[in-house]
């Protein structure tokens, strides 16, 4: 539409005039821009007196710089954005996109909007045809409510909590689908973040193989372990039994390994103790032998009953076995079990004591002695028995010195 021609002769002498009483000239001081009028002394327009004084030219205070200052520390509130952004979708203002939903409804949107936000949605718009200046997809599959969060979403970020719960692998789906990795984490977040449970467990790992999360994966596995009893009479396992024989081979090889481990760490525990409970034998036959213990000791020792508790606290058992073996008629070794721990324990310590001179050990430099003649094999496994027994006196060690450092 051409705009009305407003240049009368009127107006035209009067530009001309002002045109032929004033000069422009534009000067750049340091970094401001300033228009300054210069009056023409020799033009008429100086002898009118109705022609008012030009303003002043701006100071220094409007530079650049300032300016720049002023607009870095201006406040921008992010949520208000964001409800521009909603509001546009939710008003659907100029929208030249129709996404038609499962229930053959349409949702309106933006084709630039959608394009930026969503590299693969875009190229979907981009190859749809347009009527009367309108783009229509298809997204089938999912309900209509989730296709509306979904590009609510794409706008401004926003989401209900409610829709998020209810349609959480929706829109998870759609997220890998179109490309939209920051919903995705929102989803996944969610998941892990208490979501999961017995009854949905099943059908989050298979979306999530599906659409590459591996983390959220991992979490579904790891519930699935734990509560494989439950988990394994749900509905959703039924299905995924007929629909996918494989991913339930391999939960159950999971589980079985799982339930491997647990055992292998179980017998290690046990064994940590049987280490643990022959070191303190040792330091308590050590204690025994060369301070003496209430009524058990070396001959030079003054003994008494009444004396306080010990603080080894295998001296108890330790003191029973020791005198079994000092009146045991059966003095071959290995003929008595009870005399068999007391023989095994004497040259564990004899394999382990660094001062056979001077040790007050019964027999310890006749097992030093004894070690000379063994095999290599019977060599072998005292010496791994000796390591292991070593390795449950670093760990008591090292976790005594962290208590009393805190």
């Amino acid at each position: 539409m051409a705009s009305p021609d407003v240049r009368t002769p009127c107006l035209s002498s009067a530009v001309e005039y002002f045109g032929g009483s004033f000069k422009i000239r534009i000067e750049e001081e340091e970094t401001v821009e300033s228009v300054e009028f210069f009056e023409d002394p020799s033009s008429p327009a100086c002898n009118l007196p109705n022609i008012p004084n030009p303003p002043p030219a701006p100071g220094k205070t409007s530079s650049k710089a300032t300016n720049r200052r002023q607009l870095s520390n201006s406040d921008c509130d992010p949520k208000e954005i964001k409800d521009t952004w909603d509001k546009l979708f939710k008003e659907g203002y100029g929208a030249d996109v129709h996404i038609i939903t499962e229930d053959g409804s349409f949702i309106p949107a933006h084709y630039a909007l959608l394009s930026v936000a969503s590299p693969v949605l875009g190229n979907f718009l981009q190859q749809s045809k347009v009527r009367y200046g309108i783009r229509c997809i298809k997204t089938l599959g999912v309900p209509r409510d989730a296709v509306s969060a979904f590009i609510r979403f794409l706008y401004s970020a926003c989401y209900e909590e409610g829709d998020m719960k209810k349609f959480v692998l929706h829109l998870l789906v759609l997220s890998h689908a179109y490309s939209v990795p920051s919903l995705k984490r929102v989803c996944i977040n969610h998941l892990e973040q208490g979501w999961l449970n017995l009854e949905n467990v099943i059908d989050v790992l298979q979306l999530a193989r599906n659409c590459d999360a591996p983390r959220l994966t991992l979490f579904c596995i790891r519930m699935i372990v734990r509560n494989f009893k439950n988990i394994s009479s749900t509905e959703g396992w039924k299905v995924m039994r007929q629909a996918n024989p494989v991913l339930e081979q391999e939960l159950l090889e999971f589980v079985v390994e799982a339930d491997s481990r647990k055992q292998d760490r179980l017998k290690k525990i046990e064994e940590k103790k049987v280490y643990l409970q022959l070191h303190e034998a040792m330091e308590a036959l050590v204690h025994i032998c060369r301070d003496g213990c209430r009524t058990i000791g070396p001959r030079d020792k003054v003994l008494k009953a009444s004396q306080a508790a010990c603080s080894f606290p295998a001296c108890k058992g330790l003191e029973t076995l020791v005198r079994h073996f000092s009146s045991c008629k059966i003095r071959v070794p290995g003929g008595c079990v009870h005399c068999k721990r007391i023989w095994q324990l004497l040259e564990l310590h004899s394999r382990s004591c660094d001062e056979p001179d001077c040790c007050k050990v019964p027999l310890c430099r006749h097992f030093k002695v004894k070690m000379l003649q063994q095999t290599k094999k019977d060599a072998a496994k005292w010496k791994v028995l000796v390591s292991k027994v070593n390795a449950a006196k670093n760990a008591v060690s090292l976790f005594s010195s962290r208590r009393a450092v805190f």
